[in-house]
């Protein structure tokens, strides 16, 4: 436990990447991990869209950008970006998604890679050109965008956390 609760404590969000792509042995370990968060009955809602594709990352930030209303990299330059969905038809499938983002940050941590929860997945997957995605991956089925997990190596030192409330735990004994 001590080794996960240090992770957990030293995980910090990344808002900016250096250019160097992820190997895929770490990228895959990231991977498993995020496919063995907990899911609702163990339904497994999610997928995961590992997106190391220049072109398709870059398109995917640009319609994250506009979904924001600026022209800035939402994904801060991150090279890799794995795109969570979840199927619409399980009742749990946002908190199933949820829980894989969280497995996904904490195994990037783990492994000394940065990473950030990038909103807006939601709208970019209902659109056509979301949907003309999927479908161009041969992905089938009622996916709604959860988050996108973006990933890469800190191009600086993570900043110190805040403290923590002192009203975050209330106990009912």
């Amino acid at each position: 436990m001590a080794e996960t609760l240090k992770t957990i404590k030293e995980r910090r969000s990344c808002r900016n990447f250096k250019p160097d792509m992820v190997p895929k042995e770490l990228l895959n370990k990231v991977l498993e991990a995020g496919t063995w968060a907990p899911t609702g009955m163990g339904m497994q809602s999610p997928i995961i869209i590992a997106v190391t594709n220049k072109e398709l990352r870059d398109k995917l930030s640009k319609m994250n950008a506009e979904i924001m209303g600026s022209k800035a990299d939402p994904f801060y330059g991150a090279p890799v970006v794995l795109v969570v969905l979840a199927d619409k038809n399980k009742p749990t499938h946002v908190y199933d998604g949820s829980l894989v983002m969280g497995n996904l940050m904490l195994a990037a941590a783990d492994l000394g890679l940065g990473s950030c929860w990038i909103h807006r997945a939601k709208e970019e997957f209902e659109s056509e050109e979301g949907k003309g995605i999927l479908k161009a991956l041969g992905i089938e089925g009622d996916y709604e965008g959860i988050g996108h997990c973006v990933l890469g190596y800190a191009a600086e030192p993570a900043k110190e956390p805040k403290e923590r409330k002192a009203s975050y735990v209330y106990y009912a004994e």
